[in-house]
């Protein structure tokens, strides 16, 4: 028999609440107070081209306050100015590439727009810390708090009590844990382990429903790992007529997780345990991002390559250029620029001897430009291509792919990803010849972290980074 959908409600549904709209259109009031006041001090006039970077702006907000999370964390004022200000920075990056793309720049004071900037972050940040306190002031303290218990004991369950027991904002009081089916054996009244303040341990699944009673809960999270999802269903059928919210945390976190999300398929919700984080405007954003950077440093560097051009055809015999295989996003092949370092030599067949110090087979200037990642340069024309970006994990030769891919798990799990000439494994000094495999495992965690947190924020950073980082005790 098909299934039939008796609902036509949508499963996923976004939470928010009375407190986070005040401060959206707080925010929103402000950023429109402080255009309006400044343009018109400074010009004499709102005039209609200031007007649709007014609206153009707080729509850009509306999507990177969002991808920020800066109206559903509950963070604490540190994380959230932090936040804040790469939520803000994004959207006036946005709108200069914009006007840079629609040739509009020349229309606005590059002075005021920066005034705007500094004058707008500030006035949303004081605000937000006004707003801070009057909800822990005033809300917080007339409201009483839910009382919570959490069954499952993995670490994901201790984490999520850490999180609300710390958390004010939240306004729920953890009682207990209760303990799963299978779940380490504990004596009933012993705290959690390695945490003094921690609650008790108040008993098993059978004890569930006269706990709901005897401590008056208002809310159950059911931490349940992948092998235990079953004892998910008795849970919520015993505690229908007890009148208290559930919610399912499923524990998918021993799993090593690339990009994970929940999203809905026509409301059907779809836990994604692996994915690509290049998906629609992300995807353009990194485009964007890709080809101005790369067009701008090309034209910054052309007379750099030029020089190591004439010094490598001048110190040995062979080709400018070094082209070899390389796989990209998805595992699909293409050609890697690069600047001859080494002699000309045939390789074992079969084999691919990575460089070393000291290794014969590298030329006087293939020294220096390895030394000083000069060699990397010309994947530029890679980036300006789309066969890489200038920012991701740096694509290793087929042979050791395939290689590592047998050693580490999850190898392959850079390629969710297009390869980059920088990236975060680089930036942190994870560079050079791998002599042991946790050299490779510890480049591997840095690629996956930079996937699972990629942002345009990001890149700038490891782009900044990388100028401080062209060489090292790893380069040769």
């Amino acid at each position: 028999m098909a299934y039939r959908q008796t609902n036509s409600r949508t499963i996923l549904q976004r939470r928010s609440s009375l407190s986070n709209l005040v401060q959206q259109l707080l925010d929103g009031g402000a950023v429109i107070g402080i255009t309006w006041g400044l343009v018109t001090y400074y010009t004499g006039g709102f005039y209609s081209a200031y007007v649709n970077m007014m609206f153009l702006m707080l729509g850009i907000m509306a999507l990177t306050y969002d991808r920020f999370a800066i109206y559903r964390s509950n963070a604490t004022y540190i994380d959230k100015a932090f936040n804040l200000l790469k939520a803000w920075s994004l959207t006036f990056l946005v709108l200069v590439v914009l006007a840079f793309l629609t040739k509009q720049s020349d229309i606005y004071s590059r002075s005021l727009i920066a005034k705007i900037f500094v004058s707008g972050y500030f006035a949303q940040l004081t605000l937000h810390y006004i707003f801070r306190i009057i909800y822990q002031k005033v809300i917080l303290h007339s409201q009483q708090s839910e009382k919570v218990l959490i069954v499952g004991q993995s670490k994901l369950a201790y984490y999520l009590q850490h999180k609300i027991s710390s958390n004010p904002w939240i306004g729920e009081q953890v009682i207990g844990f209760i303990r799963l089916p299978g779940d380490e054996k504990q004596t009933s009244g012993r705290k959690a382990p390695g945490r003094k303040a921690d609650p008790m341990i108040l008993g098993n699944i059978e004890h569930l429903s006269a706990l709901i009673d005897q401590y008056d809960i208002s809310m159950i999270y059911v931490v349940t790992p992948l092998q235990s999802s079953k004892a998910l269903e008795d849970i919520y059928t015993n505690t229908l007529d007890k009148h208290v919210a559930i919610h399912w945390i499923p524990d998918i976190f021993s799993l090593r997780l690339v990009n994970h999300s929940v999203k809905e398929i026509s409301g059907i919700p779809v836990i994604t345990l692996s994915e690509t984080p290049l998906i629609g405007m992300r995807m353009l954003l990194k485009s964007l991002e890709d080809k101005l950077l790369s067009a701008l440093i090309l034209i910054a560097i052309l007379p750099i390559l030029l020089i190591v051009a004439i010094a490598v055809k001048l110190d040995s015999p062979g080709p400018v250029f070094f082209r070899q295989n390389r796989a990209g996003w998805s595992g699909k092949s293409f050609k890697i620029w690069k600047f001859r370092s080494m002699y000309v030599h045939q390789e074992e067949a079969g084999k691919l001897k990575q460089a070393q110090k000291n290794d014969s087979r590298i030329t006087r200037v293939g020294a220096f430009i390895r030394k000083t990642s000069l060699d990397e340069l010309p994947q530029i024309f890679n980036v300006l291509t789309g066969d890489m970006s200038l920012v991701g994990p740096r694509p290793h030769a087929l042979q050791h792919d395939k290689e590592y891919s047998q050693r580490i798990f999850d190898y392959f799990a850079r390629h969710h990803i297009k390869p980059g000439i920088t990236g975060l494994a680089q930036v942190r000094g994870l560079r050079g010849e791998t002599t042991e495999i946790g050299q490779m495992v510890q480049r591997v965690e840095a690629d996956i972290e930079y996937i699972n947190n990629w942002s345009i924020w990001l890149d700038i950073t490891i782009l900044f980074r990388t100028v401080f980082a062209f060489t090292g005790k790893g380069a040769y």
